[in-house]
């Protein structure tokens, strides 16, 4: 009689080793690794030494010299300490601006991102052969850095908060509108066939349908983006743009005797934005978990 236990007689199939077929796998995974992170090490030491060579300067001469223009920032504040509650006041209505531009340009760039979120995600686009085009157009946006749009409209319509807010907006609208669209791709599509079997038109089944299940989640998203916001604002005021960044610059231009200004400054802006990190992190958890 023919032995037919595992791996005996001459029924029993023929199967490789499943040990070594893994093993095997995962040496060649490792030297694929290995010769990927190796590629990159060299490439970034060949990166860094190009770029060291064309600097200014050398950055390994100039190391030992790192902390010295903080400590003489910091020591100087550290004099004028006394000036700095006045300075806090005298700042505040930079800092408005900066906030307020923050505030305008995330209500545009997500109203814009709506829009453009419903028409790029699939079963909901109005146009579904447009979604490709939708979608490569948020990538646009959301690729071009808000400092180059920009300094391309100081060039055009002169300094002032409204460059710095269409920069930010058109940014913003790229963004959100790539995770708008996320979240509206996991949104149940019965309310949407309900609407559709009575008439409503294509709007009517977004506003009634589809935006009163996404909305806390889009929520969420635009206060993160609004946070991001103010940081991007005041950076913007480095180029002209208006708002605290532009008095930060003025303040490191004129060097020694205006750095209790400089610091003021710094202080006042992460104040801010700590505070509206914890507001904004209170009412993202209230609407996407419910808890207080």
């Amino acid at each position: 009689m023919t032995d037919l236990t595992l791996g005996r007689g001459p029924l029993a199939p023929q199967t490789p080793d499943i040990r070594d077929t893994y093993l095997a796998e995962v040496r060649r995974k490792r030297m694929y690794g290995g010769i990927l992170l190796t590629f990159f090490v060299l490439l970034t030491a060949a990166g860094w030494m190009t770029a060291d060579d064309r600097n200014a300067g050398g950055f390994w001469d100039g190391l030992h010299q790192i902390f010295d223009f903080p400590a003489e920032v910091v020591s100087e504040a550290w004099t004028n300490r006394a000036n700095l509650p006045a300075l806090f006041l005298e700042f505040v209505p930079s800092l408005i601006e900066t906030i307020n531009i923050a505030a305008v340009s995330t209500l545009l760039g997500a109203l814009a991102a709506m829009v453009l979120a419903l028409m790029a995600t699939r079963g909901l686009a109005r146009f579904p052969r447009l979604i490709p085009v939708f979608r490569r157009l948020m990538d646009g946006m959301r690729a071009i850095p808000e400092i180059v749009i920009a300094l391309v409209l100081i060039f055009i319509l002169g300094g002032g908060p409204v460059p710095a807010m269409i920069a930010i907006a058109f940014h913003t609208a790229g963004a959100l509108g790539k995770l708008f669209s996320e979240v509206a791709e996991n949104a149940d599509l019965k309310p949407v066939e309900g609407l559709a079997s009575v008439g409503a038109t294509w709007g009517q089944r977004m506003w009634l349908g589809v935006i009163p299940q996404v909305a806390p989640n889009w929520l969420s998203h635009a206060l993160l983006r609004f946070e991001i916001n103010i940081r991007a604002s005041a950076i913007l005021g480095f180029v002209g743009s208006g708002g605290i960044g532009y008095d930060l610059k003025l303040a490191m231009q004129w060097g020694t005797g205006k750095y209790d200004q400089v610091i003021a400054i710094f202080l006042i802006l992460f104040a801010t934005i700590v505070i509206v990190d914890r507001i904004s992190d209170r009412y993202r958890n209230l609407l996407t978990r419910g808890t207080h």
